[in-house]
């Protein structure tokens, strides 16, 4: 498969909930209609900012069929279908293929995790291999999965395995694994930044494309960081990463990427509303203080 790779922000979008922890799909429309307005370059649907993992596969399906309608070539649909048992995953790679989805990713299983690259490219090549026409990514993100093996030799072994093989959504502080893996086969695969807070340095590594949670609600900063780099103005660029830092230490204070910012897109306003046990839910206090604190470093400006 000759590989086309990603250039642009993705969103990693939320699964809307109600408060009964039941589906909120009427809601994703507007949310895919504020997406598109941000003119970002698509969405990663199910992942860990969609609580996929904590979603049934029938969920899973419900929430691709509403994402569906708003592929298009400028707007990729990314679909995490990552499950313990590779069947599960077969059948949601099979139904986001027949639902408009760009590509199809999977994360390391989190019961009985492979040991070694080999294991690993054995087990994507199962999943792979039920959706041979349509881009396949690893999403490597080992302090989730407790999988981590080397990436580089996952995809030499997995050029020989997975005709559908596109890349990795890169999701580790290793600079050196990743560019490594950037390097394999002449550059041949496609690498995304899957850790927002640290996009300066996937740029300086030459990474095109990224998927990262506080793309969200806080792209205008990042594109604006994109350009200061592109311009080679360091001043700005250092100062626009410190926002970028201010802004995660908030997050990390409420509870993370995914608690703290489906509160924070309740904000902006976009409701996607709590999120599911056993993650915390954030008391209305608690999201006022929150609102504080990113007042106070200016977020709203930007």
């Amino acid at each position: 498969m000759k590989i086309k790779k990603i250039e642009g922000l993705i969103a990693p979008v939320y699964t809307p909930l109600k408060h009964d922890g039941s589906l909120a799909l009427e809601r994703i429309a507007d949310y895919a209609e504020y997406i598109n307005e941000k003119d970002l370059g698509g969405v990663f649907i199910a992942g860990s900012s969609g609580e996929g993992m904590l979603l049934s596969t029938s969920e899973r399906k419900a929430v691709m069929e509403e994402w569906a309608p708003f592929d298009s070539e400028e707007f990729k649909l990314i679909v995490h279908v990552g499950h313990t048992s590779y069947k599960e995953s077969q059948e949601l790679a099979v139904h986001a293929r027949e639902n408009n989805a760009y590509a199809v990713s999977v994360m390391g299983p989190l019961f009985q995790p492979p040991k070694t690259a080999a294991a690993l490219v054995e087990y994507c090549a199962l999943i792979a291999a039920a959706v041979p026409d349509t881009p396949f990514y690893y999403y490597h993100i080992p302090l989730r999965t407790g999988v981590d093996v080397g990436m580089a030799d996952f995809l030499r072994l997995g050029s020989q395995r997975i005709p559908n093989l596109a890349g990795i959504k890169f999701t580790h502080s290793n600079f050196l694994e990743m560019q490594q893996c950037m390097m394999v086969e002449d550059g041949r695969f496609d690498i995304l930044q899957g850790m927002d807070v640290t996009l300066v340095c996937g740029l300086l590594f030459g990474i095109k494309g990224a998927i990262g949670t506080t793309y969200n609600f806080a792209s205008d900063l990042y594109k604006k960081l994109i350009t200061a780099f592109e311009q080679r103005n360091f001043d700005e660029l250092n100062q626009l990463q410190k926002q970028v830092v201010r802004l995660n230490e908030i997050l990390a204070r409420y509870g993370g990427g995914i608690v703290a910012g489906k509160a924070i897109l309740k904000i902006c306003g976009v409701d996607c509303g709590p999120c599911r046990s056993p993650l915390e839910q954030l008391s209305g206090d608690r999201i006022g203080q929150l609102e504080k604190d990113l007042a106070e470093i200016g977020f709203f400006d930007f």
